[in-house]
């Protein structure tokens, strides 16, 4: 290795860049990686760690405001946002002192620079050009709009959001995916009146619909409003307000438009249409083996067509390193990644939706555990349940959980889908009580034909 060519060029220093960056310098690979912004890009730093943080707070203030419930005497006196702030700032800078000490310890070359992919497996970085043997592109995503809608003053994305000064009194949010609802769960429970709007039928749309109905019910407990099955048509503000109509005719005032609807391939301007790499509506084409249609050119992350998570892109980085380092690894399966949105009530499934399993294998057997009958569930006051999709004459092929907390049980979950077991391989698994893993444990029991905590 010299200073300007090694065994692998990474450009991108998000999940999917550095994870593969760890992984082949593990595998005794000279790794040069270049960052235009910190490492760890947009999860570490404007996306997963601080908006859960400031889930976190929502959940502190939500304790504090209905500690009467559990007969402890407090109140929410309000939300400090400098406070809040402060303390997610904290666990980022945190996170990121420890990932700058990982690639001191594992001998990567941090490159701080706007990188242009130029071809022949070359970076170019403020003049200065990189070759590696290999060549991986991600450079993540960014947050979308919608044609004709400016971001600026009272119109942001989540990108601006984490960084509010003030809590709003009146929000729109635009979008009823994974991060519109997780910011309208913050939002509500830092006392701000928060309306979703979502073009397509339902919350969560990509979710089972059970996840959906779910979400729905809770958020209306909660009085967060939303309008689905509506379509935006514009938005405009002044000093005091923004005002966003609707298809239907209705207009909504707030102080916020937060726009969430979704996020974008981060492709363009990085010189890869130009080097011949093969791009399709903004993503970069790859084979099953995170191949570009380049020799020595893999791409990883969100620029690469599928679930937009920072755990897929941290998999696909050790997946290409370990594929370059000649070691065969085994092809990630998209449908057994994990998906888990963090709002109140959480939603986590892996595998198939029932309308997808149909769809796969003409029907499919279906069971919903309701988490009325989880112990631990009624210490936490949480509602929702585990729904179970099982392929005909064949293993469980899909779960979906909604509840406080069940993120932390998608693990179980994941185990179990990439196991292909069937019902009667996991209903002898003992599940620790009063736990919520005994909601799926008690699923599965009943999917087995011998419910214990059912009724009907």
């Amino acid at each position: 290795m010299t200073d300007t060519s090694a065994d692998l060029v990474i450009l991108g220093g998000g999940s999917g860049g550095y994870a593969c960056a760890f992984r082949a310098a593990e595998l005794g690979l000279s790794v040069i990686l270049v960052e235009k912004d910190k490492l760890g890009g947009t999860c570490l730093h404007r996306g997963c760690i601080p908006t859960k943080a400031l889930l976190h707070a929502a959940e502190v203030a939500d304790n504090a405001r209905e500690g009467d419930q559990f007969g402890v005497k407090s109140s929410l006196e309000g939300i400090d946002v400098a406070g809040v702030n402060s303390y997610k700032d904290g666990v980022v800078s945190r996170l990121y002192k420890g990932l700058q000490g990982l690639a001191k310890a594992n001998k990567v070359t941090l490159v701080e620079g706007a990188g242009t992919f130029v071809g022949d497996r070359t970076v170019e970085v403020d003049g200065k050009r990189y070759t590696g043997k290999n060549v991986v592109l991600a450079t993540g995503s960014y947050a979308r709009s919608l044609p004709g809608l400016e971001i600026g003053g009272r119109v942001i994305t989540s990108d601006q959001a984490l960084n509010l000064d003030f809590v709003p009194e009146k929000v729109v949010v635009l979008g009823g995916g994974v991060i519109g609802v997780e910011f309208a769960s913050v939002w509500s429970s830092f006392g701000a009146d928060v309306t979703i709007v979502e073009a397509l039928p339902r919350l969560v749309p990509a979710e089972d619909e059970y996840a959906s109905k779910q979400l729905e019910r809770a958020f209306r407990r909660r009085g967060i409003k939303f309008k689905t099955g509506v379509k935006f048509t514009g938005a405009t503000q002044n000093d005091s307000g923004v005002s966003v109509t609707l298809e239907s005719g209705d207009v909504l005032e707030a102080d916020l438009l937060l726009v969430a609807v979704g996020r974008g391939p981060n492709t363009a301007g990085h010189g890869y249409e130009e080097a011949g790499v093969a791009i399709e509506r903004g993503f970069v084409v790859t084979d099953e083996r995170l191949k570009t249609s380049l020799d020595g050119v893999y791409a990883v992350g969100d620029i690469v067509r599928g679930l937009q998570l920072a755990h897929r892109g941290f998999q696909q980085g050790i997946f290409v390193a370990e594929e370059i380092a000649g070691q065969n690894p085994k092809v990630i399966d998209e449908a057994g990644i994990p998906r888990v949105t963090y709002c109140k009530p959480e939603v986590a499934s892996v595998g198939l939706t029932e309308a997808a399993a149909k769809e796969k294998y003409g029907s499919a057997e279906t069971f919903v555990y309701d988490l009325a009958g989880n112990g631990k569930s009624q210490i936490l006051k949480t509602a929702g349940g585990v729904k179970l999709v099982k392929a005909p004459d064949g293993p469980v092929v899909g779960v979906t959980m909604v509840g406080e907390r069940v993120g932390e049980l998608i693990g179980e979950a994941q185990l179990i889908y990439s196991w292909e077991a069937y019902p009667e391989d996991v209903a002898p698994l003992i599940h620790a009580h009063p736990t919520q893993t005994e909601a799926l444990g008690e699923a599965f029991l009943a999917l087995a034909g011998k419910p214990l905590h059912v009724h009907g």
